[in-house]
């Protein structure tokens, strides 16, 4: 007796359709901007287009405009650090198109000298966003009108989301009661504050030498 496959269930049937409507997509793309759609990748359901830097804020405004599109929501924008790659940083824009119920990802890269074009005339949201964005990573960005640090201190040396950057940081900003203002300083680390017992979690009996300290584990601990 031949038993039939089980039908397809919801969820799945949803994920289908889904990267369907994805892949007509890739096509409306293709046809409309293939010279500036460099690469495209489906992946957990989701669409990344990469486009060249300099030509994000045209794509950006055909996303959003184009009544097939409609991406009229700029959710994020945000840096990632690649520090081996030429051009070590990746800019990524998250849309949302309400009337379609889609989202999309474009991504851009770009070096530390390289701005790339603000896209504050597309998405008047983007401001704050590439603010962070240079704050964190120091992407720059072309006819930004406001292109400051946004969570960091104005006197903060470095940007603390590069892969390169100190965990301890540089300098360290504290109040001075014998100044009676704030003052920075080169970060210390004040090693009189620190209770060293040499108790290791990863080493034990059968790793070597007993370490002081280890004596605190359980037998089957």
């Amino acid at each position: 007796m031949t038993v039939a496959p089980p039908s397809q269930t919801p969820a799945a049937q949803a994920r289908a359709e889904a990267e369907e409507s994805l892949r007509d997509l890739v096509g409306l793309v293709e046809a409309q901007i293939g010279d500036d759609l460099l690469d495209h990748e489906i992946a957990y359901g989701e669409l990344t287009l990469t486009v060249p830097a300099h030509r994000v804020d045209r794509v950006l405004a055909w996303l959003r405009d184009e009544p097939n599109m409609l991406f009229k929501v700029l959710l994020d924008v945000c840096g990632v650090d690649y520090p081996e790659r030429e051009r070590r940083f990746d800019v990524v824009y998250h849309l949302l198109s309400l009337h379609h119920n889609q989202r999309v990802r474009v991504r851009v890269e770009t070096d530390e000298a390289t701005p790339v074009p603000s896209v504050t005339e597309v998405f008047r949201s983007a401001g704050w966003f590439e603010r962070e964005a240079w704050d964190m990573y120091g992407i720059l960005f072309s006819n930004h009108p406001d292109l400051r640090r946004i969570l960091t201190d104005y006197g903060f040396e470095g940007h603390p989301l590069r892969k390169d950057f100190p965990l301890t940081g540089y300098v360290e900003l504290r109040y001075d009661p014998e100044q009676k203002r704030v003052v920075y300083e080169p970060v210390t680390l004040r090693q009189d504050f620190r209770s060293w017992d040499f108790l290791s979690p990863w080493e034990g009996e059968g790793a070597g030498p007993p370490l002081p300290g280890d004596e605190k584990a359980t037998p089957n601990g």
